[in-house]
C-alpha cells in the first residue's frame, strides 16, 4: 500500500479576501471571474485601491493545488504537498497552516529568503472572484522543491496549471509527471483558469503527450483548449486527450469520464456566495472518493456536495460544519 494517496505540486499563497462591489472591479483594471498575475508594484496599487473602501473578510492558506490537498486531508486522505514559501512571516503561516491541515510537505528542508506569495480574491455580488497573485518567491518554484521518494510512495501525483506559467514550476511539473509514469503512480492534473489555457495552451498539449491519466477542468476551460464551441463537442475531444476526465459545470453539476462511459452528474443546489476554490475542492473530493475505490458517479457526487458547501460561505477551504456534514 502506498504511504500517500496524492502528491501534490503547485503555488503556495497566502489568500486575502475582500467583498466589493461591482463597481470596483473596472477600477482594479482586472478581469472579472479571471485570475491576473502581478507584479509587486500592481500588487501595491491594487492593495491601496481596496483598502480606501474596503475591509479584508478573511485571511489563510491558499493556492489553488494546496488547497485540493486540504480538502483531501480533512476528507480523510493522506497527502504530500510541494511547494515555496520564503522565511518571512507569510512563509511561517502557510507551513503551520499545512501543518495544520495533516500534510506532510518539503518546507521541512529549509526555506530561503525572500518575499513568500500572496493571492488578494475580491468577491461581487454575485458570488464571482476576481484574483490578482502575486507569486513571491514561489515563482522560482523548481525541481528542487520535489521529493521523490514521497512521489513514489503517492497513488496520484497532482499538478497544479498554473506552474504553466513560471518556466522552472513547469520543469518541476514535467520531472514530477516523467517521475509518476516511471513508478506508476497516475498522473492528474487541472487546467486551473481560462486565460492561464489560452496563453499557455502549448505547455499543456506538452503535458498531453507525456500522458495525463485524469484531467480536472471546467467548461470554459475544455472548450479553449480543444478550441470547441460548446462543452458537449470539447468533453467529447477530450477524451481522445486524456485517460479519464472530470469536467465542471458550475451548477450543473459535473461530467465524467471513467475511460469507459461518459456520466452526467447532476449538481448540489445551493445559494452561492463566493465560489473562489470550488474547482480545488472539487478535485480534493474527487481524488479522496476514487482513492476510496468509489465509482466515478459516486466521487462525483461527492465532488459536487463539497463544491456546493464551500460556495455557501466565503473562503477556499471547507469549514468543519461542512467536512461534517459530508461525513
Amino acid at each position: 500500500m502506498k504511504q500517500y494517496d496524492v502528491y501534490g505540486i503547485g503555488n503556495a499563497l497566502v489568500d486575502t479576501e475582500y467583498e466589493v462591489e461591482e463597481s470596483f472591479i473596472p477600477k482594479s483594471g482586472l478581469g472579472k471571474g479571471l485570475m491576473t498575475l502581478v507584479n509587486t508594484d500592481e500588487r501595491h496599487r491594487i492593495i491601496d485601491l481596496l483598502e480606501q473602501e474596503y475591509k479584508i473578510i478573511k485571511q489563510c492558506g491558499g493556492g489553488s493545488a494546496a488547497n485540493t490537498m486540504v480538502a483531501i486531508s480533512q476528507l480523510g486522505g493522506n497527502g504530500f504537498y510541494s511547494c515555496k514559501v520564503s522565511d518571512d512571516e507569510i512563509g511561517d503561516f502557510f507551513m503551520s497552516d499545512l501543518k495544520a491541515a495533516g500534510l506532510d510537505t518539503n518546507l521541512d528542508d529549509g526555506r530561503e529568503a525572500g518575499v513568500s506569495g500572496q493571492c488578494i480574491s475580491m468577491v461581487t455580488p454575485d458570488a464571482e472572484r476576481t484574483m490578482s497573485t502575486h507569486l513571491g518567491i514561489s515563482e522560482t518554484l523548481s525541481e528542487t522543491e520535489l521529493n521523490e521518494a514521497a512521489l513514489r510512495q503517492s497513488t496520484y501525483l497532482y499538478i497544479e496549471g498554473y506552474l504553466v506559467t513560471s518556466p522552472t514550476a513547469f520543469a518541476a511539473a514535467l520531472k514530477a509527471q516523467k517521475i509518476a509514469h516511471e513508478t506508476g503512480v497516475k498522473v492528474s492534473i487541472t487546467l486551473s483558469d481560462p486565460a492561464i489555457v489560452e496563453h499557455f495552451k502549448s505547455a499543456f498539449d506538452q503535458f498531453a503527450e507525456a500522458g495525463i491519466d485524469l484531467l480536472f477542468c471546467n467548461e470554459d476551460e475544455a472548450k479553449i483548449w480543444t478550441a470547441s464551441e460548446t462543452s458537449d463537442e470539447a468533453f467529447t475531444k477530450l477524451q481522445t486527450i486524456c485517460k479519464q476526465i472530470a469536467m465542471t459545470r458550475g451548477e450543473h453539476g459535473a461530467m465524467v469520464y471513467d475511460g469507459n462511459e461518459a456520466i452526467s452528474v447532476a449538481g448540489t443546489p445551493t445559494k452561492a456566495i463566493d465560489t473562489t476554490g470550488a474547482g480545488d475542492v472539487f478535485a480534493g473530493a474527487f481524488l479522496y472518493a476514487i482513492n476510496q475505490g468509489q465509482s466515478f458517479t459516486e466521487a462525483a457526487t461527492l465532488a459536487n456536495k463539497s463544491a456546493s458547501l464551500l460556495v455557501s460561505d466565503f473562503g477556499a477551504r471547507l469549514k468543519t460544519e461542512a467536512i461534517n456534514a459530508l461525513k
